[in-house]
Formats: C-alpha cells, structure tokens, sequence
C-alpha cells in the first residue's frame, strides 16, 4: 500500500477531519434500517478519541428519497461509541466553523450531509476540488485527513479527494483492511479467477466486465441479474423490449464489442426464470423471447455456474442473481452464495443486496472477505485506480518528501 494509515500519525490533541460512509437504507418514515456501515467505522473512530474530531458523511443523492440530513447518523454514532457525537445542519458556514475551533480534545462534531453542497456531486480531478469552497474553508481548521470511505473511493468529489492536496492525509481502519484484502484479487491472485456479477446496476458492471478481461485479472465472468439480461439479449440479438426493458445503444454497442473479443470467457445464463400469476418457470434461453420479464438464472444455469466456482481459486462477487427477496425467485442468489460459501478458494462478496442475502443465510462468516462496498469493490479488483485511494497515496508521497 501506497498511502499512509493512522500507525504513521500522532492524532492526540491535534484537529481531525474524518470521512466516513454511512449512507444507509432508510425506510419510509424516515428510520435507518441497516448499521453495518456505521459499525465498520468505529475502529477508526475509537482511535482518534483523543483527537478534537469532525466528521463527515453523505447519505443519498439529490432528489432521492433517501436524501436526507445526518442528525439520525449523528445519534446513531453517539449510540454505539457511547459517547456523544454532536450533530450541525452546516457544512463549512460560519456555525459549523465556529462549531470546529471549540472543540476540545475528546469531543466529536459531525457536520451536515455533503452532498447539500452542490459541488460535492461532481467527480473533478483533486487539483480542482481543492479550490472548492468547501475545501477551501475547512482545511485551515485541521492538521490532519482520515479518508475512511472505501465505498465511495470510486468517486473524485471533494469531501474525498480535495482535503487530501491540501492536509497531511492517512486511510483509516476501514480504508487499509479493504485495499489490503481486495489487493489480493489484483496482485498475483490464485487462479483461475472467477468474478460472479449480478445486480441491476449493469452499466457499471458493464465497464468492470472490459476492465477485469482487458486486465488479465479475471479469467472467467459470471453473468446474472440484469447484467445477465443484457448480455444475453444482445449475444442472442433479442428485443428487450419483449422482456421489460431498454438498453441505450451505446450500451448494446460496447456490449457487442465486448463479446466479440471475450466471448469465450464470458458466461451468459443458458435458462432463466420467469413469473407466472406469481410462480417460478424455468425456459432455456433458445425459446426467447417470452413477453415477460426475467427474474432469475435457471437451474441449469446455476448447475453450470456452481461447477465453474467450485473450480476457481479466487471468488469475486458483487450483486443478486434476481430478485432474491422472493422465495420463488431467489434460487439463483442462495445456490450461486453457497457454492461460493463451500469453495475453498479465496472468496469477496460486495454490495449490498447480496451481503443481505448472504447474512439471510447465515453464510457471511463462510467467505474470506466480506467489502463494505459495491461499486469501489469492483473498480478496485478490475484493475482501475480509485481516486480517493490515488489521492492519499500522492499525500504520502509530499510528507515523504518533507512538503
């Protein structure tokens, strides 16, 4: 690792910023559903207590429902340390600064939701999300960054990568033990190496897909979900339509480009399962399309996907096979888990839906990692940089150097 971790710092006494991720589920009337994010954070957290510490987070996106302030994560926080974190619904205004220069040594402030802030949704290169107002009107309150947010390292904004040109800079807990783990699928893995790739997100699966094949790092690519879905409805040239979708022909177009030079390595299912007044039917993928949506892999394919797993020594997953919150139609999510589960190679599973189907199961301690993220996860392991991982490691290189 590139970077410099909290092992490298005296924190005690001194004014910490600190970047957590706990954007979490929440329901309709406005509760947080699922903790997990916070809890992986409170390494971290315990470890700057002497610390005069500031912490920031998001949670959800503009005009999203879920896009909220962070006065509940503030309560939530002060629950599991057992201490109180003091919430305030500013970001680098007047209070929140005034707030900050009070602070004294073992207290904690957590500022408002970043992404109030309207430049904070834009992935710029960290040079420019430096001169942010925001970074601009914090950094000289701090002597020192703590990126804790694997999750969105994927993302240039400048809550994760802006504070990183402009303070000294380390990972926390969090961050380290991810890219530590995950550096093992990318660096020298036991092969064959097998990503497993579900979900509805297919976009982004799409350019982990080239990214993995073009790199060497993956030599088998497991397709289900809506991943599953595009790639089969375009290597059997199927109107979408016909099965409850649309693909952008940019997407059908990269998708073509990439079956044409990866076919061989990549699996699409071979049948699939669909409702009928509410119950599971299986068809081989020869006999599309039905005028009905697909909800899950077939047994077939599962059968087929199990053996692949069972042969490879390194286990990449990320999203559901279908949709698995139905008993009928989560078969393929539960079987694909427990072959992963029962595989005596190096395995990660990643996102959120299949770590909640996994822990369902009761397998999550059956895996040898389990990523607190989806979208990082697979940047990461496809051989892309992460911005916010570049950026503490070019902070690392400046302190080396004396700057």
């Amino acid at each position: 690792m590139g970077f410099l971790t909290l092992d490298d710092v005296e924190t005690a006494s001194k004014r910490v910023l600190l970047r957590i991720d706990v954007n979490s589920p929440i329901s309709e009337n406005g509760e947080i559903m699922d903790l997990s994010r916070f809890e992986h954070h409170l390494e971290t957290i315990r470890e700057l207590e002497d610390s005069k510490l500031v912490i920031m987070s998001h949670q959800g996106r503009p005009g999203d429902e879920d896009f909220t302030t962070l006065e509940k994560h503030a309560q939530i926080l002060s629950e599991l340390l057992g201490r109180e974190v003091k919430y305030i619904d500013d970001i680098f205004g007047p209070a929140a600064r005034e707030e900050i220069k009070k602070l004294e040594n073992g207290e904690i402030l957590m500022l408002e939701n970043v992404r109030f802030y309207s430049e904070e949704v834009l992935n710029r290169p960290p040079e420019r999300q430096a001169l942010t107002p925001m970074v601009q009107k914090l950094s000289p309150l701090f002597d020192l960054f703590v990126n804790d947010a694997f999750s969105t390292a994927h993302r240039s904004q400048p809550s994760l990568v802006g504070f990183a040109v402009t303070l000294p800079s380390v990972a926390g807990r969090l961050m380290e033990k991810e890219v530590k783990a995950l550096s093992k699928v990318v660096k020298n893995p036991d092969r064959p190496v097998t990503f497993v790739l579900g979900g509805r997100k297919y976009e982004d699966s799409i350019e982990v897909v080239e990214s993995a094949l073009s790199n060497n790092i993956a030599d088998h690519i497991l397709t289900s979900g809506m991943v599953g879905n595009v790639f089969l409805t375009v290597k059997l040239g199927i109107d979408e339509k016909q099965l409850g979708f649309e693909i952008k022909r940019v997407v059908k177009d990269k998708v073509a480009q990439i079956l044409k030079v990866f076919d061989d390595r990549i699996e699409i299912p071979i049948d699939v399962a669909y409702p009928i007044n509410g119950i599971r039917h299986e068809m081989p993928v020869e006999t599309l399309p039905i005028g009905r949506p697909i909800w899950d892999i077939g047994s077939a394919t599962i059968a087929r996907y199990r053996r692949i797993i069972k042969k490879s020594k390194t286990i990449v997953a990320n999203g559901p096979a279908g949709r698995f919150e139905d008993p009928d139609f989560g078969k393929g999510t539960l079987e694909l888990l427990e072959a992963i589960a029962e595989s005596k190679g190096f395995s990660v599973i990643g996102g959120g839906h299949l770590i909640t189907a996994a822990s369902k199961l009761g397998l999550t301690d059956k895996f040898s990692y389990v990523s607190t993220s989806g979208g990082a996860l697979l940047t990461f392991v496809s051989g892309k940089p992460l911005p916010a991982v570049t950026a503490l490691e070019k902070a690392a290189e400046k302190f080396r150097r004396g700057e």
